[in-house]
């Protein structure tokens, strides 16, 4: 029987089918995200008694320990669960000029450096344009063999050949396969060479990354799909005024997504920032009303960032609440719990927050933190110098306990703070592993307990 095709239509967002272009997807309500597709039509007949494998007891399953590979980039090895493993296929997103190609080129050199032969496939920049970017990052090497062939077929044929560590693919939006109709970039094509890639990776052992673009929401862009298919997303987001980087993991099936790396962009690429809280934080530590910090928990790092805001009085019948740097509905929710719990008026007045350095906090451990800041905004006082928070705080105005004490008062401690608010649970569980790191400190620190955020709200 002939293989033939059926056209259909598939949401970018939530993966459905349907047999007809509509502007509204009816599953997710995602508008203009159904792009054409197309199916075979051929029925496929199953055999019973060929290529069937028994399910054995999981104890009975060999396993050998994966070798990885650094890649010479700290940070980029710490997010990936401890460098590169072979045959995994990873997928790095991130705005446009956020310097995902320029991560990589680094992450090549690195491993070109060390006599690795690693490949660099793209479909987006001439060969002439990747040797000025390379010669600009101090990254030319003999072992960094590149191509801007944008045929998946020929890529990898000239791959198998070259048997390279390392394979990139910038970007998968661009390279397309002669097997299905359509242009490079619709959902067909990235589907189906993501899927030759994957296949390519495992057999071979080649550790492969494809570069992904991103849609104006800040999603990877193509088929919901081509993130299931790959073993790690990683996505690199940051303030271009800012001039700092973050790379996170969004899935990772050889190690945490907790994990986070930070680097600066300069002149000769991005550079690994070890200690990043030396970055968020004024380095002259001066006393200002309406600021506090908060230590956060990224995968196993702690890392400290200043939290400010600014209270006054609205001009507008419904007053503003704005927050930049963490969620703005969770800030919400948190001034309704200072005004009913703590006795702050803040019906009549506009409250703004903002989280330094361009940083964006997703832990709900920065509550206490805030809190601190808006009450010392709304009083006009500044909070105790060399004060550090942490802490949840919940609807009926309580401070929750949080994961990581010991690793978060070490690091305000190596820092020089002399308080860290904590919450009162954490204080009872952890109050023996406390006491002896205060008394091995030469440094004298207080760790002060929180049982309510109206204690925090007025402090001297």
């Amino acid at each position: 029987m002939k293989n033939q095709t059926k056209q259909i239509f598939v949401c970018s967002q939530c993966g459905t089918q349907h047999t007809k272009w509509l502007g509204k997807c009816p599953d997710c309500n995602s508008w203009n995200t159904l792009q054409e597709d197309f199916v075979s039509t051929r029925e496929s007949k199953s055999k019973q008694n060929q290529n069937t494998h028994n399910p054995i007891p999981l104890n009975q399953v060999e396993f050998s320990q994966e070798k990885r590979i650094f890649c010479g980039i700290p940070e980029l090895d710490r997010v990936l669960g401890g460098g590169l493993v072979h045959g995994s296929l990873i997928l790095l997103s991130g705005d446009p000029g956020i310097g995902k190609s320029t991560l990589l080129l680094q992450c090549l050199y690195g491993l070109a450096s060390r006599g690795f032969r690693v490949v660099y496939a793209s479909g987006e920049e001439s060969l002439s344009q990747i040797k000025l970017r390379a010669q600009r990052l101090n990254t030319v090497h003999p072992n960094i063999l590149v191509s801007n062939d944008t045929d998946i077929d020929a890529i990898l044929g000239q791959t198998r050949l070259l048997k390279p560590e390392v394979l990139i693919v910038d970007s998968i939006q661009t390279v397309s396969t002669n097997a299905l109709p359509g242009t490079p970039g619709n959902v067909s094509q990235v589907r189906e060479c993501t899927n030759m890639l994957m296949q390519f990776a495992k057999s071979e052992g080649i550790t492969t990354f494809l570069i992904g673009h991103v849609t104006k929401e800040g999603v990877v862009a193509g088929p919901k799909l081509l993130e299931h298919l790959v073993d790690t997303v990683l996505h690199l987001e940051g303030e271009a005024s800012s001039g700092y980087r973050i790379l996170r993991a969004q899935k990772n099936r050889f190690g945490s997504t907790g994990e986070i790396g930070v680097f600066a962009m300069q002149g000769h690429g991005l550079v690994d920032v070890p200690n990043p809280s030396s970055l968020f934080l004024d380095p002259k530590n001066a006393q200002r009303e309406g600021a506090a910090v908060a230590i956060s928990m990224e995968g196993s790092r702690p890392i400290l960032v200043e939290i400010q805001t600014l209270v006054g009085k609205t001009t507008f019948a419904t007053p503003r609440r704005l927050a930049t740097g963490f969620d703005n509905n969770r800030f919400t929710i948190l001034l309704a719990v200072l005004e009913k719990r703590a006795g702050l008026y803040l019906s009549n007045v506009d409250v703004y927050a903002s989280v330094t350095g361009g940083f964006k906090l997703y832990e709900p451990a920065v509550d206490l933190a805030t809190a601190a800041a808006v009450g010392s905004s709304v009083f006009g006082k500044p909070v105790p110098q060399k004060s550090a928070f942490f802490g949840e705080v919940g609807l009926s105005g309580e401070v929750r306990m949080t994961n990581h004490t010991l690793a978060r008062i070490q690091e305000a401690h190596k820092l020089g703070f002399e308080r860290v608010y904590i919450p009162a649970r954490n204080y009872q569980l952890d109050k023996d592993n406390i006491f002896q790191l205060l008394e091995k400190s030469e440094q004298p620190m207080l760790v002060i307990p929180v049982e309510s955020v109206q204690e925090i709200v007025r402090l001297d």
